[in-house]
């Protein structure tokens, strides 16, 4: 049995909200063996419909709607990625499959932005550990 840190997905748009204020992230959408990537700050959004739709401001780039419903938990991920740290807030759906992951910015250096690792680790230390059995059993209410 895998245990992880999560916070339940009944929290997405709380967090989605947050992050709209982080300034610049990577956003990772995973679809048909296909990799789709988006830099740049998280646009804010607004429930309408059971969906969180976000970046309909005009201001163009990053646009979408979540059916929130259909987060079943969020993750961190804290690894090595091609030689370099990173960090990650991963939504994930009710089988426990990645729906998009949302990787913390980086500066022109290629440096991770200080202000974020700090607030990801106290959200990280804050989150509940749960075992994928616990999730599973989640899943059933």
């Amino acid at each position: 049995m895998q245990a992880y840190k999560a916070i339940h997905g009944d929290q997405a748009q709380g967090l989605l909200e947050i992050l709209s204020r982080w300034g610049p992230l990577t956003t990772i959408v995973f679809s048909g063996g296909s990799v789709f990537e988006f830099k740049g700050a998280f646009p804010e959004g607004s429930v309408a419909e059971g969906f969180y739709n976000f970046g309909h401001s005009g201001s163009g780039g990053f646009q979408g709607h979540l059916n929130l419903k259909l987060v079943q938990s969020i993750t961190f991920q804290d690894k090595p990625h091609r030689g370099k740290q990173s960090y990650a807030f991963v939504f994930r759906d009710k089988g426990h499959e990645c729906i998009f992951k949302i990787f913390l910015g980086r500066d022109e250096n290629g440096v991770l932005i200080p202000k974020q690792v700090e607030d990801f680790k106290e959200m990280q230390e804050q989150a509940m550990v749960f075992e994928t059995e616990q999730m599973e059993q989640s899943n059933a209410r």
